[in-house]
């Protein structure tokens, strides 16, 4: 992405209804040119609905839809300069590979050897070369995808939008189509747009990421800034795993804000790690991911950081981590940490009294 892009796609408050259901509401977004853009939410947020709204299968309600600053308004799905990766991928069975990736080229005027070069190019560009004669039926679900992917990208559009395109893997070969996919955005330097419900993809993939709940947009950030600083209690408890512990704010400056943790005692933190609860909810809460603090083994010395006794309740054995649940006292129920199981890190089991070593740097206010 360059350092000062401009906007690529731009939605202006956007209203989307079927009848009275109120699908999209009320949308401000820009998505910048080159970039890796997520739209990530559950179910029925509306993610896939504003796709569609940009890709002009479906007309909105109110406001306006820019792509490369014209509106979009009454130009249709193949007249905009945009092309769609289908969670089904859509593969022609009874065709080759290249008769599948030139489909979109059936009605351009070029002669038959240009629009060979074209889809050779295209099937390069996504690891095919070579695969042009085979039978569609004969893939695989990732080769499947690449042939999906070539013929979007033999089009030459100003955006790709993907639709769950992984959604179909394996988890192995989802997490390596993951990486080509950041490497082949990255190659041909369009704007993709992917929707996704998996929070591990869009942070591993996107350069931005907008979570939505119930039409609506509740967090546009970077990946880092949406995972470490959640702006609400409902984003931090989607965007991976947070532990949420009772607290009572104390006292409150221009500074800082006193707050009493259960579990955790009384710490200090600045503005800058106040979040909100959700909107239904008043208690006052203390997150925390469970990578941000270290369980101290028995022999292991006192750290610099704040320590507090826990009692192990599960353990969990992952290979390259191992996952706690801690009972703190004073707090119903069970935190989570994680812990990677490097050389000479023994794994501690259930019933043990241990430490918890913790920094008020790691710690969510939500109120």
């Amino acid at each position: 992405m360059s350092d000062d892009p401009r906007a690529m796609i731009e939605c202006q408050d956007v209203h989307k209804y079927y009848g009275d259901y109120h699908a999209l509401r009320g949308i401000d977004l820009t998505i910048r040119e080159g970039e890796f853009f997520s739209l990530l939410g559950p179910s029925g947020c509306g993610k896939t609905t504003l796709l569609r709204t940009i890709a002009g299968f479906e007309d909105i309600s109110s406001g306006a839809v820019l792509i490369d600053s014209k509106h979009m308004e009454d130009v249709p799905a193949n007249q905009r300069p945009t092309n769609m990766v289908f969670q089904s991928y859509a593969i022609f069975p009874h065709l080759t590979v290249a008769q599948n990736v030139a489909f979109g080229l059936r009605r351009d005027p070029r002669s038959k050897a240009e629009k060979a070069a074209l889809v050779e190019e295209a099937l390069g560009m996504v690891g095919l070369k070579g695969y042009g004669n085979r039978a569609a039926h004969a893939l695989s679900g990732g080769q499947r995808q690449r042939v999906a992917l070539a013929r979007a990208l033999i089009l030459k559009p100003k955006v790709l939008l993907l639709d769950e395109p992984l959604s179909a893997l394996d988890r192995k070969m989802r997490e390596q189509m993951q990486v080509e996919l950041i490497k082949l955005q990255r190659q041909v330097g369009i704007t993709f747009v992917l929707v996704t419900h998996d929070q591990e993809e869009a942070l591993v993939m996107s350069d931005r990421i907008a979570v939505m709940f119930e039409g609506g947009i509740a967090q546009l950030d970077e990946p880092e800034t949406l995972y470490a600083r959640p702006t609400d209690r409902r984003v931090a408890d989607f965007i991976g795993v947070m532990n949420f512990l009772p607290a009572e704010v104390i006292a409150e400056s221009d500074d800082l804000v006193t707050v009493e943790v259960g579990g955790l005692g009384r710490v200090e933190l600045p503005h800058a790690q106040i979040s909100r609860s959700n909107p239904d909810d008043s208690a006052v809460m203390i997150g925390f991911r469970p990578e941000t603090m270290t369980l101290i083994g028995p022999s292991q010395p006192h750290t610099q950081a704040r320590e507090t006794e826990a009692i192990i309740d599960e353990v969990v054995y992952y290979g390259d981590m191992t996952y706690y649940d801690l009972r703190l006292e004073g707090v119903p129920d069970p935190v989570r940490i994680s812990m990677r199981n490097v050389f000479g890190r023994d794994v501690q089991e259930v019933g043990t009294r241990t430490r918890l070593a913790w920094s008020p740097g790691s710690l969510v206010l939500f109120r």
